[in-house]
This record gives C-alpha cells, structure tokens and sequence, in this order.
C-alpha cells in the first residue's frame, strides 16, 4: 500500500512538472514571437518603409526643383522643394542609422547598410551637380539643359536601379523574418494551449485516483492537501489557456491587423510617391516621357489594380470602380476588403477619394501637355495637383497610424499580459507539489 501512494504521488508530481514544462514552453514562444514582431525585425520593417519613403521623396523634390526654374511663384517654389530635399536626406540617414542599430550584429544587413549609404553618398553628389547647373542656367519652368537632364538620368536612375531596391530588399528580408516568426510561435502557442488542457487533465485524474484510494483505505472523505492541489491544478490550467488564447489573439491582430497593413500601406505611400515624381519627369524629361508615363501606370496598377492597358483606360475603370466599391485589387484592393478597426473604413473611403482626385489630375496634366501647353500642365503639376496629393498622402499617413495603433496596442497588451509568469508559472507548480507531497504525507507516516 505504501508504494502505490508514494507511486500515485511521484506520478502526480511528474506530471505537474509536464504540466509547467509544458506551459512554459508556450508562454516563452509568445514571449518570443512578441519580441521579434514587436521590438526586433518588425520595428525594422518600418525603419526601412520610412527609408524607402525619404528616398523617393529626396528624388521627387530634386526633379521638382529642376522642373520649376528660375519661377517662384509656381507651387511651393524652388526654395520649398530644397528644404523638403534636404529634410527627407536627413530622414534617409536617421532612418538608415535606425536600421543599422536594429540589425545589430548581423553582417549582411550591415552590409547592406553599408551599400545603401555609398549609393546615397553617390546619389547626393550627382543631385548637387545638377542643381548646381540647373542654377548657373537660370532657366524658365520645364526641362533644363541637357547637362542638367543629364545628371538627373544619372541620379535617378541611380536611385531606381541601386538604392531603392536595397531598401526593398530589407524590407522583404525583415518581413519575411515576421511571416516566418508568427506561423512558427503562433502555432506554438496554440499547440501548448492544447497541451496545458491534456496535462491539466491527467493530473486531475491522478489527483482524484490518488484521493480516492486515500478514502477507500483510510476512511476519510476529503484529503484537504490534495483536495486545494486539485483546485490549484484546475484553476492554473484554466488561467494558462486564458493567457495562452489571449497571447494568440494578441500575435494575430499585431500580425494582420497591425503589421500586415502597415508595411503594405508604407509601401504603397512610397510608390506612390515615386509615381507622382515620375509626373515631374514626364515634363521635366521629354525624352523619356514615354517610359516615365508607362512607368507611372505601372505602379498605379500596384497600389490599385484594375484591368487596364493604358492610362486612360485606367482612368474611366478607376471612376468606375471606385463608385461601385468594388472590383480592384492591389495594395488598396486588399485594404478595402479588410476592415475590422474603428475608424478604418472612413480612412479607407477618405484615401480612396484622395487617389482618385490624384489621377484626375495626372489626366489633366498628361492632357495639357499633350496638346502643347506644357507650361499649363506644369501649373497644374507644382499648384492643384500637388496640394491634391498632399492632402490624399495625409490620408493614407492617417490610415496608416490607424493599423500602427493596432500594432503596438497588440504588442503592448501581450507584453503586459505576460508580466509576472516566469515567477508565477514555476510558484505555482512548486506549490501544487508541494500540496500533494503533504497530503500524502501523513498517510505514509501512518505506516512506520
């Protein structure tokens, strides 16, 4: 009789060990997947979407500034485009420096780093001759000179061919790290979830299998050690897949509502940055207006798909499609269909009717030039056109900060919850074994 109490009690303190093994596990995997999503690549991930911005812009502002001449009462004038240059470069370098911490002491992103520093050091020193030029020649507003046009081809193609992609390249790797990191401990979470129920309930069975023989041999109903051992083992498992189930939630939303949309909607404010730029190019570079206008439909089609051949197609199905809420795809088709925060279809509508004021205005100005007032369309582009894009960015930068919200709403909710575990997981499992060990002690002392 002995050894079967001393073996029912070593079998109950084995498994409330798999029990805390168990739940520990789980509890350190959301403990990681909110490190990493939270404060390691996903915070990465937005250092490098604002570094992709402020290049854009860096390359949208110099094209501005060449574009606009001598005049000064066209837009924001020469000396705004400057000092937004010269803000969005200082932008870039905190951004890149922001990135280069986060990287810590992985080599390869260092290196990459490190590259995208040369190409900007690069990039800045061909934009400071043309500028340079461009003022010497005092031109009136549209193209330059063709050695200013010149510099520009090389600057920008500089920044298309070398230093974005660079940046997008981090961006994937980082994102990637995220993906990757949420399908592994989320569904580690999940799984010890499952686990805690099925050792919380073995334990059980062996609690009252253990009382029970205690009742039958030594005539007494209740065995108050294992009886509160019992009670603590239901509770600690009903609280453990309580956090677990809210830890989960807590990886979903900072994952699909918060990071997902982030760095799809950071990606989208760039390009369309870029495509607005390529709208200077156009007039800025004649000779290669055909490909800054395939060029801009491109990325239009990015942020927004619909199906569509050239631009003016794209206009009428854009019109089209945007009054019926429905029918597109892209970075913003996806938003649209995946509305679940407060305040976000509102943004959503607001960003949408900002867009499609942006492309009224690229039609005006595309068909200006096209019938020969070139200096109309620059109009057009540097004064309406510009104050319509500013206003539909402030709305996607205020979407934006809507999932960003989410995000480290998520992240700080799961960190809070996790307060406190790694003392009172283990407290807690120490305890229960200690209850058992003391309910059946006086038993076996019963025996000497």
């Amino acid at each position: 009789m002995p050894a079967r109490i001393r073996a029912l009690a070593v079998l109950a303190v084995l498994v409330v060990a798999g029990m805390f093994a168990v739940a520990g596990l789980a509890v350190q995997d959301a403990r990681d997947g909110l490190r990493v999503i939270g404060h390691d690549a996903g915070p990465q991930v937005v250092a490098t979407g604002d570094l992709y911005f402020a290049l854009s812009d860096m390359d949208a502002q110099l094209a501005d500034v060449l574009l606009i001449g001598r005049e000064q009462n066209l837009g924001k004038g020469r000396a705004e485009a400057l000092k937004l240059y010269d803000q969005r470069r200082s932008e870039a370098n905190r951004a890149l420096l922001q990135g280069s911490k986060l990287a810590g002491n992985d080599p390869a992103e260092q290196r990459t780093a490190q590259s995208m520093l040369d190409a900007l050091g690069r990039y800045e020193r061909l934009a400071g001759q043309a500028l340079q030029l461009d003022e010497q020649q005092n031109h009136a507003a549209g193209p330059p000179g063709p050695e200013v046009t010149a510099l520009y081809r090389q600057a920008t193609d500089l920044m298309k061919l070398d230093a974005l992609p660079k940046a997008y390249n981090l961006t994937l790797d980082n994102g990637t790290t995220v993906r990757r990191t949420y399908e592994s401990k989320h569904s580690s979470v999940l799984a010890g979830r499952v686990w805690v129920v099925l050792a919380g309930g073995v334990l059980i069975i062996v609690l009252v299998a253990l009382q029970a023989y205690l009742a039958v041999h030594f005539r007494r109903l209740i065995n108050p050690g294992l009886a509160v051992a019992t009670v603590g083992v239901a509770a600690l498992a009903v609280v453990a897949v309580g956090l677990l189930t809210s830890e989960a939630g807590h990886l979903q939303k900072a994952k699909y509502d918060g990071f997902d949309s982030v760095l799809s909607l950071s990606r989208a404010r760039a390009i369309s940055n870029n495509a607005n730029a390529d709208e200077s190019r156009y007039l800025l570079d004649p000779g290669r207006a055909d490909t800054y206008e395939q060029v801009y439909l491109d990325k239009s089609q990015e942020i927004l798909f619909v199906p569509a051949g050239n631009l003016d197609t794209y206009y009428a199905q854009l019109d089209r499609r945007l009054a019926a809420h429905t029918g597109f795809m892209g970075f913003y088709g996806t938003e649209a269909r995946h509305v679940t925060l407060p305040g976000q279809r509102a943004a959503v509508d607001a960003m949408l009717s900002g867009y499609q004021r942006v492309q009224q205005d690229d039609a005006r100005i595309r068909a200006l030039a096209g019938a020969g007032g070139r200096h109309e369309a620059i109009v057009v582009r540097t004064g309406t056109a510009t104050g319509d894009f500013d206003r539909y960015d402030q709305a996607l930068v205020s979407l934006t900060a809507i999932h960003q919200k989410a995000f480290e709403g998520a992240i700080r909710g799961g960190d809070h919850g996790l307060d406190g575990w790694d003392l009172g997981l283990p407290g807690a499992a120490l305890a229960i074994a200690v209850l058992i060990l003391a309910g059946v002690r006086p038993r076996l002392s019963e025996f000497r």
